[in-house]
């Protein structure tokens, strides 16, 4: 079993020379957007920050289910799935495909592209069944909720640069809001149906605790690392929120010193990280680069150097490598040893651990359920059957 003080989002502590020579190398590529992720290990204990529900990049996803109706519809096999009558169209995959390509997920060959088109479509069948119960359910978003998400969506862009955003996925602000109300209305219900109802005793924790001792034990003392990268040359996969890439050294040089006076001046690492920094891997998980152990640190002096100069919640000066400049903020650090199921962290990491594994199991369950009474027609699935000439009525 994994170290129960990380998540299974986090980095792996191994230091490399690759093409931006990176403190910390992130988990391969990224992570496939599913409906119901697979239940992660027990969370970090230290600076424990949820995700936020249904981000920009998701919203943009479900607008997808709701087609425009501009453009024309009656091309052939351009529906690739009905539920309850409801089409869900190829462009609508062949979208968010292309986005996981450009994301970085690669496809080798045609029967891969195939695969991974099913499981988008998939993806988006399910969701029109959830938003089918929803409505149902006779759930309702008020124009209030959705005027509150649009503002926490927008917040960390101007309003040009939210517009161009828009722009770019070829829609309208109301068909945003559109998706935004499909979001809602489907995070209510699963809080109802399912989130409501679970709950977890002091007998399951000690349990879990007793069978997972190992897991609790810290070999070597570990640092919880942000950084916030700067590079002197242009990076086609830049992933921060403001898409900011310095161009060339003397960019690099003004934008690092910029971002490093904010910083002195009291504005949020987590923010300039995530709107500025130009690590792919972590710009948007405000900079977070995971617990390092004392071990990797010295593999590299430089950072060893600098993060034992730090105390917890502090950030090192601007650190130039080769590769670019470097800010540092020591977020927590774990000492070695056995935690203690006393310990009010080692309770609450196992209580997220098995809230989740429930609510995991709950979901799926869920959506089984709604999927057997649901009317669901798969096109696209059986026009490979059908290619390979394989029964399939």
């Amino acid at each position: 079993m994994k170290n129960p003080f990380r998540t299974s989002s986090g980095f792996y502590p191994a230091f490399i020379v690759a093409r931006k020579s990176r403190f910390v190398f992130g988990a391969g590529k990224p992570r496939q957007l599913r409906l119901w992720p697979n239940a992660a290990r027990p969370a970090r204990l230290l600076n424990q920050r949820p995700r936020a529900f249904g981000g920009l990049a998701l919203i943009l996803a479900g607008l997808m289910l709701a087609p425009s109706c501009r453009g024309k519809l009656s091309l052939a096999g351009s529906v690739w799935a009905r539920v309850d009558g409801q089409p869900i169209f190829r462009r609508q995959v062949e979208r968010i495909f292309k986005e996981r390509m450009a994301a970085g997920d690669s496809a080798a060959d045609p029967e891969e592209a195939d695969n991974f088109k099913l499981d988008i479509l998939n993806e988006l069948i399910n969701r029109q069944v959830l938003l089918n119960h929803a409505r149902h359910s006779r759930i309702t978003v008020s124009e209030a909720q959705v005027d509150t998400r649009l503002a926490q969506l927008e917040s960390p862009y101007s309003p040009q640069e939210f517009g161009q955003k828009l722009r770019q996925q070829g829609m309208t602000l109301a068909e945003f809001r559109k998706a935004i109300r499909t979001d809602l209305a489907i995070h209510e219900l699963i809080n109802r149906e399912i989130n409501s109802r679970v709950s977890v005793s002091q007998a399951e924790i000690a349990a879990y605790y007793q069978r997972n001792k190992s897991s609790f034990d810290v070999p070597e003392t570990e640092y919880h690392l942000a950084q916030i990268e700067v590079t002197p040359y242009p990076d086609p996969i830049v992933r921060n929120l403001k898409d900011d890439d310095a161009k060339n050294p003397v960019d690099a040089q003004r934008k690092v010193q910029a971002l490093y006076a904010q910083l002195r001046a009291g504005a949020s690492f987590r923010a300039l990280a995530e709107n500025y920094s130009e690590d792919a891997r972590t710009a948007l998980s405000g900079g977070d680069m995971g617990f390092i152990p004392l071990s990797t640190l010295n593999a590299s002096p430089t950072l060893k150097k600098v993060v034992a100069s730090l105390k917890v919640g502090q950030i090192s000066g601007i650190i130039q490598t080769r590769s670019g400049y470097h800010i540092v903020k020591l977020l927590g650090i774990e000492k070695a040893g056995q935690r203690a199921l006393s310990d009010p962290r080692v309770v609450a990491a196992i209580r997220r651990t098995i809230m989740n594994e429930k609510e995991q199991l709950l979901k799926a369950a869920f959506l089984e359920s709604l999927r057997d009474r649901a009317r669901v027609r798969n096109y696209f699935a059986e026009a490979i059957l059908k290619r390979a000439k394989a029964p399939f009525e």
